[in-house]
């Protein structure tokens, strides 16, 4: 049986909340987006609501190279309780999110940071940052992108979906954890982190004999992945193409080999799973590699 074990981000604390950067709203909140550059946390020095950033490091830095994956973006972005990030399928395809691990820890993010769909499963840290709603002392909650919160052009303001705003939307009982619920918006801190999960990577298969679409969850470190190949036990290295989210597809027929995949996430990093489908495999069956990144 696969194992669908619950996962978080380094230890983080459990949390709901939908934001945008630097700013942490619920649906009837208001704020003032204000893009600033992003801060190391030498120089922010402290979230505003009695928590030392300096004491903020458990994490695991994503991309060790690229200095900006390891400040705080400090983004004036509402973040707001609500629903995006909530049940069954999502603009990530993901499914049943409480089955698979990733529970109320997830997030919708706005079109600057959904990336169509390339940035699902990426792992964030977020924390209230100067304002009067932040809890005292709550520190930084963790969450998995596993939605789109998409924009709204119908309105001239409050749209905080809308690019080129970056927006996290949280349910609310993430929400909560970090700010009083009355506060509706308020300013956070967020960083992208490594993603810490249970067990391996999942590959959940569906469609048809014509058509094969894996949906693969479940991946740690970087979390996003941006290339999938598939092998049959008769065939060499297919390529699939991504459909939404994180569904990948092949028009290749394979029903009745093995199959094994090469999955890439976006630090560039390739892990090849072998035999992970037997040869006897069903749409609707779901497996879980022997690894994870």
């Amino acid at each position: 049986m696969p194992r669908r074990e619950g996962s978080s981000v380094v230890d983080l604390a459990h949390n709901e909340v939908h934001a945008l950067p630097n700013t942490v709203t619920m649906q009837d909140g208001l704020a003032h987006c204000i893009e600033k550059k992003a801060h190391n946390q030498q120089s922010v020095g402290s979230t505003g609501n009695g928590v030392p950033l300096s004491g903020l490091t458990g994490f695991a830095p994503q991309f060790e190279s690229q200095g900006s994956r390891l400040c705080w973006e400090n983004l004036c972005l509402p973040v707001r309780a609500g629903t995006s990030s909530l049940g069954c399928d999502g603009a990530c395809g993901y499914g049943d999110l409480f089955k698979q691990g990733y529970g109320l820890e997830t997030t919708a993010l706005s079109t600057a940071l959904f990336n169509n769909g390339r940035t699902c499963g990426a792992c964030y840290q977020i924390v209230c940052y100067n304002s009067k709603w932040c809890l005292k002392g709550a520190g930084a909650i963790g969450v998995t992108a596993t939605n789109f919160c998409p924009p709204n052009y119908s309105k001239p303001h409050e749209n905080w979906c809308n690019p080129p705003l970056k927006h996290f939307d949280l349910s609310q009982p993430m929400f909560r954890k970090i700010a009083e619920y009355k506060g509706g918006i308020v300013p956070v801190l967020y960083r992208r982190v490594s993603c810490v999960k249970s067990g391996g990577v999942m590959f959940e298969m569906h469609g048809n004999p014509y058509w094969i679409l894996v949906l693969v969850y479940n991946v740690g470190g970087a979390g996003e992945v941006i290339d999938v190949k598939i092998k049959g036990s008769s065939t060499g290295w297919i390529q699939m193409s991504r459909n939404w989210g994180q569904n990948w597809q092949t028009s290749a027929q394979l029903l009745g080999q093995s199959l094994s995949f090469q999955v890439t996430t976006s630090d560039g990093k390739m892990v090849q799973f072998d035999d992970v489908a037997p040869p006897h495999w069903q749409f609707g069956d779901v497996f879980e590699g022997k690894q994870n990144f």
